[in-house]
């Protein structure tokens, strides 16, 4: 079960779990394409292995196991997903980013 990232990252963005992620499953990083022009760091569930790494990295505690994830942010699941199988103009759209 991948790892999440919620909504205590939005607004901060800090990359202490892309550091440690052994699977380079954190994006987008401050180099890459989309950085400024996402809310948030997502995880790819696709490639996250389920390692727990990340998680105490995080210095606002946005990052959960799915299974773990609170009740009123379980759509963050769909959304990092969504990072990742949508293109970054459907997926600002979607989740209404500006």
């Amino acid at each position: 079960m991948p790892y999440v990232i919620g909504k205590n990252c939005i607004g901060t963005k800090d990359t202490a779990c892309v550091e440690v992620c052994p699977v380079d499953c954190i994006h987008p990083k401050p180099d890459e394409d989309g950085f400024e022009d996402t809310d948030q760091l997502y995880i790819d569930p696709d490639v996250c292995i389920d390692c727990g790494v990340c998680e105490p990295e995080c210095p606002v505690e946005a990052i959960y196991s799915e299974d773990a994830v609170p009740d009123d942010e379980q759509d963050f699941i769909e959304k990092n997903a969504d990072y990742y199988q949508l293109s970054l103009a459907e997926f600002k759209e979607k989740w209404k980013i500006s």
